[in-house]
């Protein structure tokens, strides 16, 4: 998976000013910003949404060579198949609560502050529905290949494997550093995208909707 693309996708939109921002400025630029918004997440869940159902297919092809010593990955490609359907889950959503064009301007103001809200929790929990899939699908490959690999090594592997400890010490270092800080890193990335993008941009909203019903 890629998990840049949540940063990725929010960076293509203008920083927010939040409360302070203009009212003219929100109006002018509002509809723009807004199809910007959609065109970003739907491709963000679609390049998601396919990213799942590719590392579902390489799993699945290791777990079928592997034969039974592979039921582990066949767990993982459930896993990774599961995250595709949110994201797909995602566009049909969006696509339920669709405006109409004759929406008013008020309309789509409030539509567009419940995504925002929803955008919100979701960074906000990647990691108990993105992360942990991940993580879990992972350790199962790992599971998989570790036991596979020591039913079909050759009787004196370990010993020959203990005469190059940097070996060890890289594999044990990637697994006990470096994916926990990608995992740490994800999650602190995502609540930056809440801090500096979404939560501003739900600030103009808010702003905006009032002066609309102000009017009204």
């Amino acid at each position: 998976m890629n998990w840049n693309d949540y940063e990725a996708a929010w960076k293509r939109q203008p920083v927010p000013a939040g409360a302070g921002a203009d009212l003219d400025g929100l109006r002018d630029t509002f509809e723009a910003k807004r199809r910007r918004l959609a065109t970003t997440l739907k491709i963000r869940d679609y390049l998601e949404s396919a990213a799942g159902v590719l590392v579902a297919v390489v799993f699945a092809w290791t777990g079928w060579h592997f034969g039974r010593d592979g039921w582990p990955i066949w767990l993982a490609v459930l896993l990774m198949l599961g995250l595709s359907a949110v994201f797909l889950r995602e566009r049909l959503r969006v696509h339920r609560l669709r405006l109409g064009p004759e929406a008013t301007v008020l309309a789509k103001v409030e539509a567009d502050l419940a995504e925002l809200r929803h955008q919100r929790r979701l960074l906000l929990n990647v990691g108990s529905w993105y992360l942990l899939p991940c993580a879990a699908a992972i350790g199962l490959f790992g599971f998989a290949t570790i036991r596979k690999g020591l039913r079909e090594l050759p009787p004196d592997f370990l010993p020959r494997l203990l005469e190059h400890p940097w070996l060890i010490a890289a594999v044990a270092g990637y697994f006990l550093v470096v994916l926990p800080l990608l995992f740490w890193g994800v999650w602190a990335m995502n609540r930056r995208v809440v801090r500096r993008n979404v939560e501003p941009r739900i600030a103009e909203l808010e702003k905006l909707r009032r002066e609309l019903r102000a009017v009204d």
